[in-house]
């Protein structure tokens, strides 16, 4: 009998294996790029890509890596790729962002695409996989791409904030010297493994449990030279859900500002604390003006493996600002508070690998 079950499993595996076939890069993946782009594609490495069937869709199981070029003029400091298997299908749309580059013009440079995509099983007409370029950003922050993703706010604030980074650490090894360096990084390490992992999921316009919701006022935490001011603030909290936050917001500059990213800081009942990715809230603006933002929408939070958090209680920090003519702040360096940007994250991976005199040669660069 278990000689029986063991063949039963190699058959079954057996089938999986053959379900599985390798995408032909010649008719199923196609690169996207305009003609007039300031980054061209060099080459093109479509690995191990395959598809399979599930259910009523095929799974893209895509592993590629692409070189490509700086064919502009500026240096690039950024870039994001629009990675598209169908348009309106969930899991059809997924974006490869790639920040803290050093392109110049002429260099080339390599992306790595390893990500799953969905695409309705009938529609076999046309390629499985479009790789297009949604934005660039380049060293004066300027911006090339359709912008489809908002990538340029994105990789607006990453760059802003890599330049903080570099400047505070580059600060302790010219004052302090490479020891200190080293103790910085060390740690950063520890803050690193130490933040909590967290889930957030959105449930649009409705709450999706039934713990009885307790309405909380919420503290929001001072942030030096902000632009805008949070003068109050309340959410609905029912056990792993904030519901319908309202945010009372004043301009203190005297220039428009068109959206804003919002970070929340967690408790839950166990005395646990988290801190969550940040939210783009649009907050049109005048200069000194006021504004309320309800936004309608259930925030549901869970531990990585699953497992939800039951909130105690909520504060909150603005992370960013967005005026009307792109401009963009991004508060100092607080690492108690804020979670490491990423190029903090890429700085210590190479202390971490190569040691504190790579580290001093890569802060150089910039």
């Amino acid at each position: 009998m278990f000689i029986r079950s063991k063949h039963l499993a190699f058959f079954v595996m057996a089938g999986v294996a053959f379900s599985q076939t390798r995408l032909d890069s010649h008719s199923k993946m196609h690169l996207t790029f305009p003609e007039e782009s300031p980054v061209t594609v060099v080459g093109a490495d479509w690995g191990e890509s395959t598809q399979s069937p599930r259910g009523s869709a095929m799974l893209l199981d895509l592993h590629t890596s692409l070189l490509l070029k700086n064919a502009g003029s500026k240096r690039i400091r950024g870039i994001t790729l629009l990675v598209l298997a169908q348009e309106v299908t969930p899991g059809g749309k997924a974006s490869v962002t790639v920040p803290s580059l050093n392109v110049a013009p002429g260099e080339t440079f390599p992306i790595r695409v390893d990500l799953r995509l969905l695409r309705p099983m009938q529609n076999n007409s046309g390629p499985a996989v479009e790789i297009g370029l949604d934005g660039v950003l380049y060293d004066d922050l300027s911006f090339y791409g359709t912008d489809r993703l908002q990538s340029r706010r994105a990789m607006t604030v990453w760059e802003l904030e890599a330049r903080r980074d570099r400047k505070y650490f580059r600060n302790v090894f010219e004052n302090s010297g490479p020891d200190a360096l080293k103790q910085e990084m060390l740690a950063s390490l520890e803050r690193q493994a130490g933040r909590s992992g967290m889930d957030a999921h959105v449930a649009q316009g409705r709450a999706t449990n039934t713990y009885p919701e307790r309405s909380q006022r919420v503290a929001f935490l001072e942030m030096p030279n902000a632009p805008v001011d949070i003068t109050g603030a309340q959410v609905g909290l029912a056990g792993d859900e904030a519901r319908r936050p309202t945010i009372y917001v004043s301009n203190r500059s005297d220039r428009p500002i068109r959206t804003m990213e919002v970070g929340w800081v967690l408790k839950d009942q166990r005395g646990k604390s988290y801190i969550t990715g940040v939210i783009p809230v649009s907050v049109p603006l005048q200069p000194f003006g006021t504004t309320t933002v309800v936004q309608d929408t259930a925030f549901k939070f869970s531990e990585g493996n699953g497992q939800p958090v039951l909130l105690d209680s909520i504060s909150g920090f603005v992370n960013s600002v967005e005026y009307s003519d792109g401009r963009m702040w991004v508060p100092d360096r607080n690492p108690r508070l804020l979670n490491p940007s990423p190029e903090e994250q890429r700085l210590t991976q190479i202390y971490k690998k190569k040691g504190v005199q790579a580290l001093i040669e890569e802060l150089k660069k910039f």
